[in-house]
């Protein structure tokens, strides 16, 4: 594998030297399109927030900013991440607001019907099996809570197919596959958003709250 494959193919784990320089990169590089998806969010005032595979943990930091009161639980794969994730947000975590773990999303160690509001920025290419890992998130969001998808591929663009080929364990997604995958792991009110120049995609589902059948 050469060194350019090499370090592309960090996006799915970080590891090591070139790990840390990846790491280094999304924070910065993934910021505009982070802030495009949080522009999609809800009007909520959440109390449990989770951010999965939270990479460097920017995004987590932007989530305690926006929800002030919230509680943030960020999650990921790579034990680089977490550490990259808990220095980046070591102040909040020191307040007791901001918990960074290592976790796996097909099987997530986290409470049952906790979060109102679960969020997947840039990694859902890697999830092993989108409808086993989606009904991980339903899972532990409490009823009413979302789900929001945010991707810098709309699952058609060169560009990302180009890297799909190089990186293993990568498959980008269009909106018509996430919203399959969301409706089989239970969720509903699905909402989708195309960038208007860019092929950047966010979705937002919800687990609904079951109403009660009065006899």
């Amino acid at each position: 594998m050469g060194l350019y494959r090499s370090f592309v193919s960090q996006t799915r784990k970080p590891e090591g030297t070139l790990g840390k320089m990846m790491l280094n990169g999304m924070n910065s590089g993934h910021a505009k399109m982070a802030d495009w998806g949080f522009s999609h969010l809800p009007d909520i005032a959440p109390a449990e927030v989770t951010d999965l595979g939270c990479g460097g943990g920017r995004n987590a930091g932007e989530l305690l900013r926006k929800y002030p009161k919230a509680n943030v639980t960020a999650v990921d794969y790579s034990a680089l991440s977490v550490e990259k994730a808990r220095d980046c947000n070591k102040n909040e975590i020191a307040s007791g607001r901001c918990t960074v773990i290592q976790g796996d999303v097909s099987d997530l160690k986290l409470p049952t019907g906790k979060y109102d509001l679960a969020t997947a920025f840039e990694t859902v290419y890697f999830w092993p099996g989108l409808e086993k890992c989606f009904g991980q998130v339903f899972k532990i969001l409490k009823p009413g809570g979302w789900f929001m998808i945010c991707n810098e591929s709309d699952g058609t663009d060169n560009v990302s197919l180009k890297y799909e080929k190089i990186i293993d364990g990568m498959k980008c997604h269009t909106t018509e596959e996430l919203e399959n995958a969301l409706i089989a792991a239970g969720f509903t009110d699905i909402r989708t958003d195309h960038h208007a120049s860019r092929p950047w995609i966010t979705v937002l589902a919800r687990k609904v709250q079951k109403t009660r059948t009065v006899r």
